[in-house]
């Protein structure tokens, strides 16, 4: 009964509208790198401020993902999605105004306020709503972010240079935030309230190790994808390719997460033990890693598409694993929220981390060995999700 309920015509227009939100989870910072130079051009900003523009949302991301769930309680899921599109929507209108690297700055920020609110609830209305197929579920709301990436990143130089404004190639995602507020308020009663969480004072898993040990898993994993978001293109530059050329590869991963993100949890849906496809995953990334350090121009499109493969499963899996911990959707959501907040903050480091070596080492192969040894460390993390024990470690 509950796969007939789930393929009804309001879930199916639940699941459009989850697409839509997830969709514009990204673009306000996918949109930034492509359009740099031309930002620059007009606003003195260095490459190292330039970093900020990623590094401070996904940090303010990590921080705000810890009030998301009781803005939640507060004023219910679908109010709180309602104020987050809003949010996003003007961080991402303003940028047609903005004069100053501060107020560039600030709009970013703002931006991922916005995004982490609804990062922090949407994991839980997905395991109330689809509670037999949270994987598959996952997977398409996951891909669905990463495909606002991709869209932002490959879209914004064409509005660049249509409208000669790199103010309006930032700010025209605003009307993708106007269009997910649409869908979204017109399907508000196919929104499920969610269960409450078990009476007393509001949990807390800053306590709990497993929940630190997921929250560290799901950073590291999250900073191979930022860390590639950001540097992938300048290795390549580096190398000799022109920057169109490097965009494209860069385009190129990006749609091979998209088709990971997909196929990846529908194939784990399968069996409730993750640990395999957890592991063949971090084994992807780390055979790209080691094909950029190795052969970077042979074979230049394999390294890519093996990293897109890999970052593209892990993502939504880490999540994914997450929830399995938990039965009730409002404490699963509690924790994912714990999840993303320390991971996001673990992740808007690495970057930085990154650019830190190029400077000190004259080289960004220094970076990926070191993401590649991390990736090993997670093999041996992943041993350690039993799904037999999970009760066992949050009760």
């Amino acid at each position: 009964m509950e796969n007939v309920r789930a393929t009804t015509r309001p879930a199916l227009w639940l699941i459009a509208s989850i697409i839509l939100v997830a969709l514009n989870l990204r673009p306000s910072m996918a949109a930034v790198g492509p359009l740099l130079s031309a930002i620059r051009g007009d606003i003195p900003l260095s490459f190292s401020t330039a970093s900020l523009l990623t590094m401070l949302p996904v940090m303010a991301m990590g921080l705000a993902m810890f009030l998301g769930m009781r803005v939640a309680q507060r004023f219910g899921e679908h109010r709180t999605i309602v104020l987050s599109l809003v949010i996003i929507g003007v961080a991402t209108v303003s940028r047609l105004y903005l004069d100053s690297t501060l107020e560039l700055i600030l709009s970013a920020v703002l931006a991922g306020v916005g995004i982490a609110l609804i990062q922090a609830v949407m994991p839980a209305l997905i395991k109330s709503r689809f509670s037999d197929n949270v994987s598959l579920f996952m997977g398409l709301y996951v891909t669905s972010i990463m495909g606002g990436a991709a869209i932002a990143a490959s879209f914004s130089p064409f509005v660049l240079a249509q409208t000669g404004s790199w103010r309006m190639g930032l700010a025209i995602w605003a009307l993708l935030a106007l269009l997910a507020l649409g869908f979204w308020f017109a399907q508000r009663s196919a929104i499920p309230q969610l269960p409450a969480a078990p009476k007393g004072r509001q949990e807390s898993f800053a306590g709990n190790s497993r929940a630190w040990l997921l929250a560290i898993f799901f950073g590291l994993g999250t900073a191979s994808y930022t860390c590639v978001l950001a540097w992938l293109a300048p290795y390549y530059v580096e190398k000799g390719w022109s920057e169109q050329n490097a965009g494209l590869l860069l385009g190129f991963l990006t749609a091979m997460e998209v088709i990971s993100g997909l196929v990846t949890p529908a194939i784990a849906n399968r069996s409730q033990d993750k640990r395999l496809v957890l592991a063949v995953l971090l084994m992807l990334i780390m055979a790209g890693f080691c094909g950029l350090i190795l052969s970077p121009e042979r074979f230049s499109l394999l390294w890519p598409c093996l990293l897109g493969l890999g970052i593209g499963g892990l993502f939504p899996m880490s999540l994914i694993v997450s929830l399995d911990h938990l039965d009730n959707p409002r404490r699963a959501g509690g924790l994912t929220a714990f999840v993303q907040g320390i991971g996001y903050l673990i992740a808007g480091l690495s970057p930085l981390i990154a650019g830190m070596i190029r400077d000190q080492l004259g080289s960004f192969e220094w970076a990926w060995w070191s993401l590649t040894a991390v990736m090993a460390v997670m093999i041996v993390m992943v041993l350690r999700f039993n799904p037999k024990r999970y009760a066992q470690h949050i009760q």
